[in-house]
């Protein structure tokens, strides 16, 4: 019998960065000038109390962009925005921040270095709390840039952004693991990563990739149902049929080859569904 996977009863947003920071854009009058952008969006599907946590650790500058969206939230309607800015795993594994977390009903990871996020939360308290929430309760968790980087299984911490045709080009690491088998890049079409997103699928073909564009976003309910959100494109590259895959046959430095790849592009309003959960609802 295949193993049964439980489907979240939480939700994850992930931004691919650059994300819309207000109402509407009087410069750029072809982006989509409503209110229905995609931080907006995250408000609107919030429940309980409407508190938000916002988790600036990826950030070099994590005070001014924890206030950056504190401001924001303020202006959208949001009476409790806190502040729970880890600069160290004993942090991470205080009461107070799981007091933090405890109080939250949507958090926000800001941008910035996804591996300062996976250093110091992976395997602490605080990220074992936020992903039993996850799990059993209807919390929403986003990420922008590198903060949506960090919520896959295997997460991509270096690499130059047109490269990744060479083994060993591109540097991974286990994520979050919040969004299972999926692969999580961002300012994907604007940075040119389709070809390191394709290594990292010829590595684990059991893995989805899925490429953001900035202000673009893909909202995950059930642990695998993805709306896509923003003035963008979101790519999701599968790899379960791929055939010619010559990854595990070359010597690090030498050009890998994969045929068979499937792509999907998809922009605002379309939904797609993930492989791997088979639990009934």
């Amino acid at each position: 019998m295949p193993t049964r996977i439980p489907r979240p009863k939480g939700r994850l947003l992930a931004i691919g960065g650059h994300e819309q920071r207000q109402t509407s854009d009087q410069e750029n009058p072809t982006y989509d000038t409503s209110a229905d952008f995609i931080l907006q969006r995250f408000v609107d599907e919030l429940s309980g109390s409407r508190t938000i946590v916002v988790i600036p650790t990826a950030s070099e500058e994590p005070e001014e962009a924890a206030q950056d969206y504190v401001k924001l939230f303020s202006e959208l309607g949001i009476e409790h925005v806190e502040v729970l800015d880890i600069q160290s795993r004993e942090q991470a594994n205080s009461p107070e921040a799981l007091d933090v977390i405890n109080r939250a009903d949507g958090v926000m990871l800001t941008g910035g270095d996804q591996l300062r996020l996976t250093a110091l939360l992976g395997g602490t308290k605080l990220l074992s709390r936020l992903t039993e929430r996850y799990y059993q309760e209807p919390i929403l968790i986003a990420g922008t840039s590198a903060g949506a980087a960090a919520m896959s299984t295997p997460m991509v911490y270096q690499g130059r952004n047109n490269a990744g045709f060479v083994k060993d080009e591109i540097h991974i690491t286990t994520g979050l693991q919040l969004l299972r088998d999926v692969a999580i890049d961002t300012h994907f079409v604007a940075r040119g990563r389709i070809v390191r997103m394709a290594q990292i699928i010829a590595t684990n073909p059991g893995c989805i990739g899925l490429g953001l564009e900035e202000d673009t976003a893909v909202l995950v309910s059930k642990g695998s149902e993805l709306e896509v959100l923003g003035n963008g494109i979101v790519v999701l590259l599968d790899g379960h049929n791929c055939t010619g895959n010559t990854i595990y046959e070359i010597k690090p430095g030498e050009v890998f080859s994969i045929r068979d790849l499937r792509l999907h592009l998809l922009s605002k309003g379309q939904c797609f569904t993930l492989p791997g959960f088979n639990e009934p609802e």
